[in-house]
């Protein structure tokens, strides 16, 4: 007999058989195969439940909560973003038809990529309400994985996925030295500490990560809040001074400005791009807070005040030329000046915080789905799912980032090296949604093809414009993506090959069953709970447990986990049971690629007559496979040796599923790859 573990569910009989059902039945019913409790955004240990079902006051606390989280990153751009385009690399001349015409891009900028493309177009592309690339890359895959079109897309989000932590690396440093540079503003005398101080402040931002963010994070959305009204007020008093300045809302202000700098102007977009770094943040964290918080929060507040005060700081510009080395802190009043620096600088660390969790999340994410090996990830909360602490990632994020202000000791030698790699990911997020609109909302390619085409030459020009900074540091992010991309790959090829050698060496489930019955072992108490990803063969951890000790338990449950292209799977229907008869029990535990994988939780909510599954008297006998490169080279001899590496420093599957140490037995089994 075959059924589906179904725990708690009212209505429903645990004894009775469900057959399974495709996606495709549900949506021609109008129904979705996942409850409420498995979705993102209403899991039931998250706070961030589903908005609609709660009060205003909730819907606006979570807007306020959205507001520190998503919009840390967009929301410190104007530190930089002007002054780069009058005061950086390729900057122009800060006279009256340059400043208009950037003010425009700015606005067109704001408006057609965040406004437009991800609030109204990207959002709607979500994963069981989950964002993020690996999210919308998971929901393009075809049902053929071997097709050429399933590898085209793979690869395509996989690389956009692997730009983020380009990205990741640049915007704690250049967000934070940004901001500690306005103390040279203040007084020169701060000018030689600048760069020591933001090592220490990003110190404190990366040894604080293994406490969580549960306590900081209530802090989150007020000081954020108060970094929006406060700029937003420094832009409203230059603008007073110089109103005609939303004259730039006109689009032929831009038309006029690239044909007055022509090519140099086309150079400019590379700087302008930088008001719109950290939108990608909007859709990747869509799953914590739901759309309507993130898409009021971003009409209500967050645009209005980053285009104050931008306007702002072109206003002091029109009248004051000179401002451009560093308008942002140059429009405060001089007893504002030490309060601003101070404010900046938190805003910052939150803004450097939300992409320090979005590494978090996009690596255990690859873990879930097989594009990484397993890593200690640490859960900061008891009440949120989504706060965990991966150590490796935080380490290395932040020794890159103190190399990077070493390196370069200035934000802006930094933004020269900003923005390529955002720009790679918005090209890869327009031809996915692309596939998006066509293959799941059933667009005519024509529809898609005018509605994308846009925003797709956007990101091209911008990626055009960001492309002369590979030169002058450009290549790191581009290099750290390429790393992370070819270790994704190589760990996702070689473990097929490995559970390519693992099923040709099995033996078959109805054989071992025959042998059992015809020729039964001695049988000892308890449970023995065998892991192994092939749900049809027999583990090979239970063939040496067999072999080495002649007895078997009184419960055999073999055990696979699978992941699901989904980010959240229903917990109510998470095991799979099948009685195979002879004490021996299969049992398949889905788990979304969002979800906690915690075995012994999944098991206590198995309640079958005749499965003993007594925590004091189970025990998990797991395969710990010694690799060995052979002559027989299924992929490049240097990525065979890579992969090997990287297995042996993965993290124990003990570990990563939460399985008691003390009720853990390994056997080894060497493997040729």
């Amino acid at each position: 007999m075959r059924y589906r573990c179904d725990p708690g569910t009212p209505g429903n009989n645990p004894n009775e058989s469900e057959p399974w059902r495709d996606e495709a039945e549900y949506e021609e019913a109008g129904t979705s195969p996942f409850c409420e409790a498995g979705r993102a955004g209403s899991d039931p240990l998250s706070e961030h439940a589903d908005p609609r079902n709660r009060g205003v006051g909730y819907f606006a606390a979570l807007s306020l909560a959205a507001m520190g989280v998503v919009y840390g990153d967009i929301g410190t751009s104007p530190l930089y973003a002007i002054r780069e385009c009058f005061h950086g690399p390729h900057a122009v001349a800060a006279t009256p038809t340059n400043v208009l015409g950037v003010l425009s891009l700015i606005f067109w900028a704001l408006v057609m990529i965040i406004s437009i493309k991800y609030v109204v177009f990207v959002m709607r592309a979500d994963n069981k309400g989950e964002g993020g690339i690996l999210a919308l890359s998971a929901l393009v895959r075809s049902p053929h994985e071997k097709s050429k079109r399933y590898w085209i897309l793979m690869v395509i989000g996989l690389f956009g996925a692997s730009l983020f932590y380009g990205d990741g690396i640049i915007t704690p440093a250049i967000s934070v030295l940004s901001a500690v540079e306005g103390l040279s503003i203040a007084t020169p005398l701060f000018t030689p500490y600048v760069v020591p101080i933001t090592i220490v402040i990003l110190l404190g931002i990366f040894l604080l990560q293994k406490h969580g963010t549960s306590g900081v994070g209530a802090v989150f959305g007020p000081v954020t809040l108060v970094w929006f009204v406060s700029i937003a007020i420094l832009g409203v008093n230059q603008i007073v001074r110089y109103p005609s300045v939303f004259e730039a809302i006109n689009p032929m202000h831009a038309v006029a400005f690239f044909a007055a700098t022509k090519v140099h102007g086309f150079l400019v977009l590379g700087s302008v791009f930088l008001v719109v770094t950290g939108g990608e943040a909007l859709y990747a964290d869509m799953g914590h807070f739901g759309a309507k918080p993130i898409r009021a929060t971003w009409f209500v507040i967050v645009m209005p005040a980053l285009l104050l005060n931008y306007f702002g700081q072109g206003a002091l510009l029109l009248s004051d030329p000179s401002a451009n080395v560093n308008p942002f802190f140059l429009m405060a009043p001089s007893w504002a000046l030490y309060p601003m620096v101070i404010l900046a600088t938190a805003a910052t660390c939150i803004a450097s915080q939300a992409v320090i969790s979005g590494a978090f999340s996009l690596t255990r994410q690859a873990v879930l789905l097989g594009y990484s090996p397993r890593m200690e990830i640490d859960h900061t909360s008891e009440r949120e799912i989504g706060q965990i602490y991966i150590p490796i990632v935080n380490w290395i994020l932040m020794i890159s980032c103190i190399a990077l202000v070493l390196g370069f000791r200035s934000s802006s030698n930094l933004a020269a090296a900003y923005g390529i790699s955002v720009t790679g990911t918005m090209v890869v997020t327009a031809v996915l949604l692309w596939v998006v609109m066509v293959q799941r909302w059933r667009w005519s390619i024509l529809a898609a093809t005018l509605v994308v085409l846009p925003f797709f030459l956007i990101d091209v020009a911008f990626f055009s414009a960001n492309a002369v900074k590979i030169a002058h540091g450009g290549w790191f992010p581009l290099v750290v993506g390429a790393c992370i991309y070819v270790l994704m790959v190589t760990w996702k090829r070689g473990r097929q090959i490995l559970d390519d050698r693992l099923r040709s060496g099995s033996l078959p489930m109805d054989l071992f069953l025959a042998s059992v019955m015809s020729n039964p072992p001695h049988r000892v108490p308890g449970t023995a709970i065998f892991m192994h990803r092939n749900a049809e063969a027999v583990p090979t951890a239970l063939l040496h447990s067999l072999k080495h000790y002649k007895v078997l338990h009184e419960t055999i449950v073999l055990l696979s986990v699978q992941i699901m292209d989904e980010p959240y799977h229903d917990a109510a229907k998470r095991t799979d049971v099948e009685d195979l008869g002879s004490g021996v029990w299969r049992m398949e535990i889905h788990y979304g690629f969002m979800d906690d994988t915690d075995i012994p939780r999944a098991l206590a909510d198995v309640n079958r007559e005749g499965l003993d599954l007594d925590a004091a008297k189970t025990s998990y006998f797991l395969g710990r496979e010694t690799l060995v490169a052979t002559h027989r080279h299924a992929m490049a001899a240097w990525r065979e040796k890579l992969f090997i590496w990287m297995a042996r420093n993965a993290s124990g599957a003990g570990l990563f599923f939460r399985l008691p140490p003390n009720r853990i037995v390994e056997l080894g089994a060497q493997i040729e790859v």
